[in-house]
């Protein structure tokens, strides 16, 4: 049975990215390990150490850049995170300073909003 252990964001500044998604976010630097130029830098939830590892990802490749771009620019967010309050984490990242471009919005039995990671990408938050 396959299951997800990666999945990845690209970013802009990997020192950058780091900070905001320990720091601001909240997640636990898992791995970071130099690849020459760069490093495979993981984080995880602190609630699931041994879960998922979100991997920040350099956008050096062209098409990466381009990618994020339009994404970004179109305001489509490049992957979700749940949270259990949607309204206490909106009002904690925002007194971090954090930039929405979407606040808590009810949509069909779930509850979103969409942050700016600083880093390149808009990120959905999601209560079910």
């Amino acid at each position: 049975m396959l299951k997800i252990i990666i999945t990845s964001v690209f970013v802009e500044d990997q020192n950058k990215a780091l900070q905001f998604y320990t720091e601001t976010l909240g997640f636990v630097k898992k791995n970071d390990v130099p690849t020459g130029e760069h490093r495979w830098i993981t984080v995880v939830s602190s609630e699931e150490q041994g879960g998922v590892e979100l991997l920040l990802e350099p956008n050096e490749h062209e098409a990466a850049k381009e990618f994020q771009q339009k994404l970004f620019n179109d305001g489509i967010p490049v992957t979700m995170f749940g949270v259990a309050d949607i309204q206490e984490e909106y009002k904690r990242l925002v007194e971090k300073g954090v930039r929405f471009t979407m606040e808590p919005t009810e949509m069909g039995g779930i509850t979103i909003a969409v942050l700016d990671d600083t880093c390149g990408n808009l990120i959905q938050l999601i209560q079910q």
